[in-house]
C-alpha cells in the first residue's frame, strides 16, 4: 500500500507564494521521479514541474524562473515552491510519484488526492 499525503495549498493574492509538499509512504520501492501536477477547471491535467532520482529538473514552460521542485530522497519528500502567482496558476495540484515497487516489473506512478491553489485578490 502506498500513500501520497499532500500539504500546503490554499489562497494567495497574485504575486503572492505558496508552497506544496508531499510525502511518500508505503511499499513504493524504489523512487524513479517525483512531481506535480495541476489541472485547471475545464482543462486537462499537465505536467507543472519533475524532478529525477538523480536530481534532473523540468517545468513547465509558464512557470519556469518562478516554480522550483525540490526533494529528500531521505524522507520521500517532495516540496513546490511556487513564487510571483498569477490566476493561470489557479488549479488543483496533484503529487505524482513513479516508482518500481517490490515484485513489480515496470515504472509504477502514483497520484496524491489534490490540493486547490487558488491565486485571486
Amino acid at each position: 500500500q502506498v500513500q501520497l499525503v499532500e500539504s500546503g495549498g490554499g489562497l494567495v493574492q497574485p504575486g503572492g507564494s505558496l508552497r506544496l509538499s508531499c510525502a511518500a509512504s508505503g511499499t513504493i520501492g524504489s523512487i524513479v521521479a517525483m512531481g506535480w501536477y495541476r489541472q485547471a477547471p475545464g482543462k486537462g491535467r499537465e505536467l507543472v514541474a519533475l524532478i529525477s532520482s538523480g536530481g534532473n529538473t523540468e517545468y513547465e514552460d509558464s512557470v519556469k524562473g518562478r516554480f522550483s521542485i525540490s526533494r529528500d530522497n531521505a524522507k520521500n519528500t517532495v516540496t513546490l515552491q511556487m513564487n510571483s502567482m498569477n490566476p493561470e496558476d489557479t488549479a488543483v495540484y496533484y503529487c505524482n510519484v513513479r516508482s518500481t515497487p517490490p515484485s513489480v516489473i515496470g515504472i509504477v506512478a502514483y497520484w496524491g488526492q489534490g490540493t486547490q491553489v487558488t491565486v485571486s485578490s
